[in-house]
């Protein structure tokens, strides 16, 4: 019994899947990088609580840093009174239980944290946290 091995028909290799899946790992790590943390960015060095407890993920929180000079931050992004003033307006507009969290410097003055303190209660977000470091 003799068996032909066809030697005449070209063999080529299927390149989709291979295609798909360079694509899936791309995405991927495109996505991976691109979200990280803003928070992480700031220059903000946060006071130590020895009761500083972890915040639950399933609320949008607005985070206003004030970093060591006093200058403030809105969602890492710099902001005047002005801005401030007009973004809380907007987030009491839309919700007024809306959580809020400041990360203040340990080193800035306390009167920087109540102006931001003060500005969120005038425009009616009274739900307001302070973010602290763990003691270890």
């Amino acid at each position: 019994m003799s068996a032909s091995v066809g030697d005449d028909d070209d063999v080529q290799m299927n390149m989709t899947p291979l295609i798909d899946m360079l694509l899936v790992l791309l995405t991927f790590f495109l996505v991976a990088t691109t979200l990280k943390k803003v928070e992480k960015e700031m220059q903000v060095e946060l006071p130590v609580s020895a009761s500083a407890v972890e915040a639950p993920k399933e609320d949008p929180t607005l985070v206003i840093a004030v970093n060591r000079e006093g200058a403030v931050y809105l969602d890492a992004q710099p902001v005047t009174t002005e801005q401030l003033h007009a973004s809380l307006r907007q987030a009491a507009a839309a919700n007024r239980e809306r959580r809020v969290r400041i990360d203040g410097d340990r080193l800035t003055p306390f009167q920087n944290i109540v102006h931001v303190m003060d500005l969120c209660q005038f425009e009616g977000l009274t739900n307001l946290g302070v973010h602290t470091m763990d003691k270890k």
